[in-house]
């Protein structure tokens, strides 16, 4: 090996080990940067319904949390937090150095069905949500109904077709016209009955059960703070004939 041929192997070998140092050096910073000046200070919350912000907050906290802007995000890309119940899923996205924001997505929730000291709750096709000890005050709840067995993530077991068929119906309308219905039973002698407040609504066997939704609220409005039956078996938007009577 000649003497300039030794020159520039050192002269590499000094050159990579500056490059190396260079590049030591640059991540060490980054890695410092990136776990001091990204600390969380606030966290948004938005999509939540059946949960606070500061529900939500203690959720995100449980589970894995990192006092990381960016880390957070990160984590939660490929990491998600899972098996909130009546949350579908939950995105966490960077709005600054020390600002995220959680996007919850919520289940669509119809109604729900007790069962075995629980409550099932169930979606716009009858699929089951979520099966919970807890009630929840805005899924209206249907009584008058029994069953083998609930299976989650399955189709509500009703053998009565035509009954299926109409509790999905009312739970859609319910929700279309935002009505405010704690419960629904059905009778023995096959009729719906739907409890608002100190109200019980009469409405049949259901044949006619849209006319009937449609106008309920309207009239639910004129009723309030009043106790009584309102009977709406022979109503429809033609006629229009509901009768309420009121107890005192």
């Amino acid at each position: 090996m000649s003497e300039n041929e030794g020159n520039v192997i050192q002269f590499q070998k000094k050159t990579n080990g500056i490059i190396a140092a260079v590049v030591a050096v640059v991540l060490i910073l980054a890695v410092i940067i990136l776990l001091t000046c990204f600390k969380i200070d606030k966290i948004q919350v938005t999509g939540n319904k059946h949960y606070t912000k500061d529900e939500i907050t203690k959720i995100i906290k449980e589970n894995g949390y990192v006092d990381n802007s960016v880390i957070m995000m990160l984590k939660n890309k490929f990491h998600p937090v899972k098996d909130i119940p009546f949350v579908a899923k939950i995105s966490i996205d960077y709005v600054n150095a020390h600002t995220v924001t959680v996007t919850v997505y919520e289940k669509s929730l119809a109604g729900c069905i007790e069962y075995m000291d629980r409550y099932v709750y169930f979606d716009q096709d009858g699929y089951v949500l979520e099966i919970s000890l807890t009630k929840l005050s805005d899924a209206p709840c249907i009584t008058g109904m029994t069953f083998d067995s609930v299976e989650l993530h399955e189709k509500l077991p009703i053998k009565d077709k035509k009954r299926f068929k109409l509790i999905l119906k009312i739970t859609q309308l319910i929700n279309k016209y935002k009505l405010q219905i704690d419960s629904i039973q059905f009778t023995s002698e096959n009729e719906v009955l739907m409890f608002h407040d100190d109200i019980r609504i009469e409405l049949g066997d259901g044949s006619n059960i849209e006319e009937q939704l449609t106008d309920l609220r309207q009239i639910l409005d004129g009723l309030e703070g009043k106790k009584g039956v309102l009977n709406m078996r022979e109503f429809d938007t033609a006629v229009g004939t509901a009768s309420f009577k009121e107890k005192k």
